[in-house]
């Protein structure tokens, strides 16, 4: 809503005031052009996956594989195809959810970014250039913006150069748009045209996630917690290509079912990127009731992040993961200094991956509130690490005192750590809608 403000302006007021009336439409219009035109093809564009030489097509062909699995549950039908080095979704079918297919290619791992493709085939360039007039057109009919032509000739027996086409069409568009004007610097339109088989026609380009496509880079288990850094340590490692299971440590009745629930929830935000997560959920109270009756208070945290750790290395080992995955960051908290992470990692005989080791919790939490994960996380259900927490944590263990305080355990620990395996309940997480 505009609102004018009711003392007198003069004349010059009045052209500025309306001047920036329309600046403000017209961004707008631009905002929505999206809704103007149903375009039957996106161009996907990737990063990294372009220097793997030899093996790129192993790389383009996983890629591929979760563009079809992210656009499943989307409405409609397409096909996913690769041609000299691009890769396409085509819409088969004769409606579809434009915004959904939007959505579902943001998550895609891999991709850096799409293009809404038109694609037709060439019947010269006075044909193409009144097709590029007419979608346009479509697209802003205000016809108030600023643009450039960026033409690539991949197909070099066409009859115009990249620099001819980029000069004709500019003129073209400017003859049919009149309040058009050219900015080759920061241009609000950018018409992308590709000379190919077909020619391919686009004009905006929506970023995507960036990373590699989950499942390129093997297998990691997550160590997930109802709190912030754990989802985003999660989606991080996604990111780069590792595609992710999930232990979360349960402690009723001292946890209730809706902390539960909400580690549930957020492994289905995380699903949205990873795919889907097989969560093992451990019921961890007799251990932790017993490490804390046998061993000093100021170490139950250490000790029993160590038997965390050991409990998620044997289902990641029974999953065939290639590592353990944790959200912890250096100094955030007593169990997170060098010697706490230290005496926690002795016990592992896989590696330990942190992707938010040097990360600040503020750089934290805005990654989360990106996903999507930070209103569940902060919903105030306490999960086991923080029930037995003590008033004066050690920040410096030393090992062999850690060593020495676990001697207190006996053989019933394992006894204890036998039944947490063999009671561990096993949950498919899906992505979230």
């Amino acid at each position: 809503m505009i609102y004018m403000r009711a003392n007198p302006i003069g004349a010059a007021d009045f052209h500025g005031f309306a001047n920036r009336i329309c600046e403000v439409l017209n961004r707008y219009e631009l905002s929505e052009r999206r809704n103007c035109v149903m375009y039957r093809s996106f161009l996907v564009k990737y990063g990294e996956i372009g220097v793997k030489g030899k093996n790129r097509y192993i790389f383009e062909n996983m890629l591929m594989d979760q563009v079809k699995f992210a656009l499943k549950p989307v409405e409609g039908s397409f096909e996913v195809r690769k041609e000299q080095g691009r890769i396409y979704v085509d819409v088969t079918s004769e409606d579809y959810d434009y915004e959904g297919c939007v959505e579902a290619l943001k998550r895609v791992f891999g991709v850096v970014a799409f293009c809404p493709l038109l694609q037709v085939e060439d019947e010269g360039f006075d044909k193409l250039a009144e097709t590029v007039v007419t979608h346009l057109k479509e697209a802003y009919p205000a016809g108030n913006f600023s643009f450039k032509v960026n033409a690539r000739r991949a197909r070099k027996n066409y009859p115009k150069d990249s620099m001819e086409i980029n000069a004709d069409m500019g003129e073209k568009i400017l003859d049919a748009f009149p309040n058009a004007t050219v900015d080759v610097h920061n241009p609000q339109v950018m018409v992308c045209i590709e000379i190919r088989s077909m020619i391919n026609i686009y004009w905006e380009e929506i970023p995507g996630p960036g990373g590699m496509p989950v499942g390129s880079n093997g297998k990691a288990m997550l160590l997930l917690s109802g709190g912030i850094d754990s989802p985003v340590a999660g989606y991080m490692i996604a990111k780069r290509g590792v595609a992710i299971d999930a232990t979360y440590f349960h402690a009723p009745p001292y946890t209730s079912e809706r902390a539960k629930q909400k580690v549930i929830d957020l492994a289905r935000i995380v699903a949205r990127f990873s795919g889907p997560i097989n969560l093992h959920v451990v019921n961890f109270t007799d251990i932790q009731m017993y490490i804390y009756e046998k061993c000093p208070h100021e170490e139950l945290t250490i000790i029993m992040r160590r038997y965390m750790m050991k409990l998620a290395e044997h289902f990641a080992k029974e999953s065939g993961c290639m590592g353990l995955i944790t959200g912890e960051s250096i100094g955030q908290v007593a169990s997170q200094t060098m010697q706490s992470l230290y005496v926690t990692n002795e016990v592992c005989t896989m590696p330990v991956y942190r992707p938010l080791i040097g990360f600040d919790k503020q750089e934290i939490v805005d990654i989360s509130e990106k996903i999507e994960t930070y209103e569940t996380s902060i919903l105030p259900y306490e999960d086991c690490c923080t029930i037995y927490v003590a008033k004066h944590p050690v920040t410096k263990p030393n090992l062999e005192y850690i060593r020495k305080s676990e001697t207190k355990l006996t053989e019933k620990i394992d006894e204890l750590m036998q039944i947490a395996i063999d009671t561990v309940e096993t949950i498919r997480i899906e992505a979230a809608e």
